[in-house]
C-alpha cells in the first residue's frame, strides 16, 4: 500500500484527497469550506468585503486554520497520517502572501495554533487574491516599462493582467513603501502552504510561477526586466522557480507530533490549482481540453508548442508533468450562476430542468451578458449585467429563460476566447462543482460540438496533487498513475449538430454585445 496526499487551498475550501497507487483507487476524500467551517474570518465566499468591488482579499491565517482543522478532522476519523508517503498540492493561482521574516527560519511550538505563530510573520495582513481588478495602472507601466503588452506577453505568456501576482506586488510597493520594504519573502499560495507544511521557505514551481508576469517563460527562470518594471529589490524577496517534481523538504516536526504524520515524508513542491487540475484530469498530454467549473470558470490545455493568445485574453502557464499548458480565465462562474439561481429562486435541480426541460438552445433569442463581477474575459472594468428579448425574459420574470441564458453566455464565451488554441476539441472533461449539472454539461456539449465526459473524482486539483507527489515519490510514469483514477465517467453527453446555425447566430450577438462592453 502506497498512499499520497494532496492538498487543493482554493478559493472558498480546502481540499484533502489520498489515493493508493497500489490498489488504484481513492481512499480518502475530505473538504472544508471556509465560509461554513471558519466564520470568525468573516469570508463567507473565501474572501473579505470591500467597499471598492475591485479589491478582492483574504486573510493568509484562514488558510493556516483550515489546514489544521481539516488534518484535525481527518485524524480524528482515525485515518493514519503516518502512512503517507509524499504530499503535494495546488492552490489558488495568482494569490499572494508577504512576510516580513522567511519562512525557513521559523521554528513553530506544538503546544500553540500555527496561525498565532505565522500572524508575526506577516508584513501585510491580507493577500490579493485572483478576483482582485485593483491593478490596472500597475499593469500599465509595467508593459511601458518593457515595450509594451506583446512584449510581456512575449516574456512571460501573458500581458500584464490585473489579478496577476507581479502587478499586485507593485500595487502594495507603491501604496504601502515601508511595508514593503518589510518584506522579506513574497510566496504564491501554492509555495505558501508548502512551505508551512515543510516548515521551509519553499519555492514556487514552473506552473504557478508562470501566472505572475514575472517569469520567463523560454529561460525558466524571473526576467530581470519585469522585476525591474515591477518593484525594487524583488529579486531578493523570491526564491528562484523550480520544476514541479522538486522535493521542497520534509514534513516539519510541527506536523508529525500534532497530527501523526510520519518523520521524513516528502514535501513536493504545490503549483496552482489550474495546473494541478490539468494532471488530476488525466489531461496533462495534448489533445483533450478540461472546462472547469468553479469559482471562476476556466478552460486549459496541454499546449503541443508554446504559443500566446493575440487577443491578450489567454494566458501560458507550466505543465507540471513538463512543457507548456494554455488557460483561458471567466471570473463569472459559480458565482455568477448561484445570483441567477438565486434571484429567479430556482433550486439547483429546478435549474437543470429549465435547461434540459423547459427551454431549448438558442433560448428562444433572449440573450444575458452576465458579468455579476468585474470580468477578466473579455475585459470588463465594472459589474455589468445586461438581458436582451422578451419582455418577460428582460424584467426577470423568466426564471428557465434565465438559467438558460447565463449558462450559454458562460459557453459562448469560453468556446469564443479558446479559439485562438487553434485546435477544436473532440472531448470536453469537465470538472468542478458545477460539473454534476447536466444542464450545463448539455449546453456545453452543443456550444462546442464536443462530446462533453466528467471524471468520477470530482476534487481534480487536489488529486494531481496526489498524483504528482506520487510520480515523484516513486517515479511511475504519469500515464500508467491516469490510467486507474483519471479514467473519465461512463456517461457521455454528446452533441446535437442540429443546433449548429443556432449558436452560430447567438454567438455573433454575443460577441456584439460583449463587444460594446469590454475595453
Amino acid at each position: 500500500m502506497a498512499l499520497f496526499l494532496g492538498l487543493d487551498s482554493s478559493t472558498q475550501s480546502l481540499s484533502a484527497l489520498v489515493v493508493d497507487t497500489d490498489a488504484g483507487r481513492v481512499v480518502l476524500d475530505r473538504s472544508l469550506n471556509y465560509g461554513q467551517a471558519l466564520p470568525e474570518f468573516h469570508a463567507p465566499h473565501g474572501f473579505l468585503e470591500n467597499a471598492d468591488p475591485a479589491v478582492k482579499h483574504s486573510d493568509p491565517l484562514m488558510w493556516v486554520e483550515a489546514l489544521e482543522r481539516l488534518l484535525a478532522d481527518i485524524r480524528a476519523s482515525g485515518f493514519d497520517l503516518g502512512s503517507i508517503a509524499g504530499v503535494s498540492g495546488a492552490g489558488q493561482q495568482h494569490g499572494s502572501v508577504y512576510l516580513r521574516s522567511p519562512l525557513g527560519k521559523a521554528t513553530f511550538a506544538t503546544d500553540r495554533p500555527l496561525r498565532e505563530q505565522l500572524r508575526p510573520l506577516l508584513s501585510r495582513a491580507t493577500s490579493p487574491i485572483w478576483m482582485d481588478s485593483s491593478t490596472g495602472e500597475d499593469c500599465s507601466a509595467i508593459a511601458a516599462a518593457v515595450g509594451g503588452d506583446a512584449a510581456v506577453t512575449r516574456i512571460s505568456g501573458s500581458r500584464a493582467t490585473p489579478r496577476f501576482t507581479g502587478p499586485q506586488i507593485r500595487k502594495f510597493a507603491r501604496s504601502e513603501p515601508a511595508a514593503y520594504a518589510a518584506t522579506q519573502e513574497i510566496h504564491l499560495v501554492s509555495s505558501f502552504i508548502a512551505g508551512v507544511l515543510a516548515g521551509t521557505s519553499a519555492p514556487i514551481d514552473f506552473g504557478d510561477g508562470a501566472g505572475m508576469n514575472l517569469l520567463e517563460l523560454a529561460a525558466l527562470g524571473w526576467s530581470e526586466p519585469l522585476l525591474a518594471a515591477t518593484a525594487p529589490g524583488l529579486a531578493a524577496k523570491l526564491r528562484a522557480p523550480v520544476a514541479s517534481t522538486t522535493r521542497v523538504g520534509s514534513i516539519a516536526p510541527y506536523f508529525v507530533e500534532r497530527y501523526g504524520f510520519r518523520a521524513g515524508t516528502p514535501v513536493i513542491a504545490f503549483t496552482g490549482d489550474n495546473p494541478s487540475s490539468l494532471v488530476g484530469m488525466g489531461a496533462a498530454l495534448p489533445g483533450t481540453a478540461v472546462v472547469s467549473l468553479g469559482t471562476s470558470d476556466t478552460v486549459f490545455a496541454a499546449m503541443r508548442q508554446p504559443k500566446t493568445d493575440p487577443g491578450g485574453f489567454g494566458h501560458v502557464f507550466g505543465n507540471p508533468a513538463g512543457g507548456f499548458m494554455c488557460l483561458i480565465c471567466f471570473a463569472n462562474g459559480s458565482l455568477a450562476r448561484e445570483a441567477v439561481a438565486e434571484r429567479t429562486k430556482l433550486d439547483w435541480p429546478a435549474f437543470e430542468r429549465a435547461i434540459l426541460a423547459e427551454t431549448k438552445p438558442g433560448n428562444d433569442g433572449n440573450l444575458m451578458l452576465p458579468y455579476f463581477v468585474p470580468e477578466i474575459t473579455p475585459r470588463i472594468a465594472r459589474p455589468e449585467v445586461r438581458l436582451f428579448g422578451s419582455p418577460e425574459f428582460v424584467a426577470w420574470r423568466a426564471p428557465a429563460h434565465a438559467a438558460r441564458a447565463i449558462v450559454e453566455a458562460q459557453a459562448l464565451a469560453m468556446r469564443r476566447h479558446s479559439a485562438w488554441i487553434g485546435e477544436t476539441p473532440r472531448t470536453l472533461l469537465a470538472t468542478g462543482g458545477a460539473s454534476k449539472n447536466r444542464g450545463i454539461l448539455k449546453v456545453l456539449a452543443d456550444v462546442f460540438q464536443a462530446e462533453v465526459r466528467t471524471l468520477a473524482v470530482a476534487n481534480s486539483s487536489a488529486l494531481g496533487g496526489a498524483l504528482r507527489a506520487a510520480q515523484a515519490v516513486e517515479g511511475r510514469p504519469f500515464a500508467e498513475l491516469f490510467a486507474p483514477f483519471c479514467a473519465p465517467g461512463p456517461e457521455r453527453i454528446a452533441p446535437d449538430p442540429s443546433v449548429v446555425p443556432v449558436y452560430e447566430a447567438l454567438a455573433a450577438r454575443y460577441a456584439a454585445e460583449a463587444e460594446k462592453l469590454s475595453f
